[in-house]
C-alpha cells in the first residue's frame, strides 16, 4: 500500500469526492484508510463509567477503500501517483510522480 499514516490525500470517488484530509490510520490487510473529516458516520454509544465515556450519538470517521484516495504532492498541491526512488545514502523513499517531490519525512 503506497498510502501511509500522516499523508495528505484527496478522495477521488464516492460521496466525499474532492475532499482532502490527513490519513489517521492505514490498514494494510484490509486495504483501507481512515481520513480526517471524510466518510463521517454516527455511532450510538453506551455510557461506560470505567473508561469515562459519555453515552449518546458520536460522529466519527469510517474506513474508506485505499483505491478511492490519491496522495497530494507537498510541493505543488496536486494529486499524484506514488513511485519509489533509492537515494544516494541507500534509503528507499516514496516519490510523487507529478513533480518528483519526496513524500517520506
Amino acid at each position: 500500500m503506497k498510502v501511509k499514516k500522516g499523508d495528505l490525500v484527496e478522495v477521488i470517488a464516492g460521496k466525499d469526492c474532492g475532499r482532502r484530509g490527513k490519513v489517521l490510520k492505514a490498514d494494510q490487510d484490509r486495504q483501507r484508510v481512515v481520513v480526517e473529516g471524510v466518510q463521517m458516520i454516527k455511532r450510538h454509544t453506551r455510557p461506560n463509567p470505567q473508561k469515562k465515556v459519555q453515552g449518546g450519538i458520536v460522529e466519527r470517521e469510517a474506513p474508506i477503500q485505499v483505491s478511492n484516495v490519491m496522495v497530494v504532492s507537498p510541493d505543488s498541491g496536486k494529486t499524484t501517483r506514488v513511485g519509489y526512488k533509492i537515494l544516494d545514502d541507500g534509503r528507499k523513499v516514496r516519490v510523487a510522480r507529478v513533480d518528483g517531490a519526496i513524500l517520506d519525512r
